[in-house]
């Protein structure tokens, strides 16, 4: 198993979510967060005056999936969270040791 970290534009997430639904991929964590990174921030027009932002809001999914689903997800989210501009986003994929459900106490351990 393993867990795939995607950090994308808020305007993008409603598409990319509808593609990983079609593709089976439904179980999610989606937090608000802001960042920063090759875009730098931008500049927004308040009250007259050019107001640096620093820190961009962005939408930050968490899913673990099984191995063989990992390209299917980094693949849909590069497709449908793309713009071709600074500031699209990462996609990470870290390994998972073990799942362990809270209600039902059951634990599904990964790998070999």
């Amino acid at each position: 198993m393993k867990m795939v970290v995607a950090i994308i534009r808020p305007e993008k997430f409603d598409g990319v979510k509808a593609a990983l639904a079609e593709k089976g991929i439904v179980g999610m964590t989606v937090t608000e967060v802001k960042g920063r990174g090759e875009q730098k921030g931008i500049s927004l027009q308040f009250r007259g005056r050019s107001v640096p932002v620093d820190l961009i809001p962005k939408i930050k999914l968490e899913m673990v999936v099984d191995d063989p689903e990992v390209e299917t997800v980094v693949a849909t989210v590069r497709a449908h969270g793309r713009t071709g501009k600074f500031g699209d986003g990462r996609i990470i994929v870290m390994p998972v040791e073990a799942i362990a459900k809270v209600r039902t106490d059951e634990t599904e351990v990964s790998g070999p």
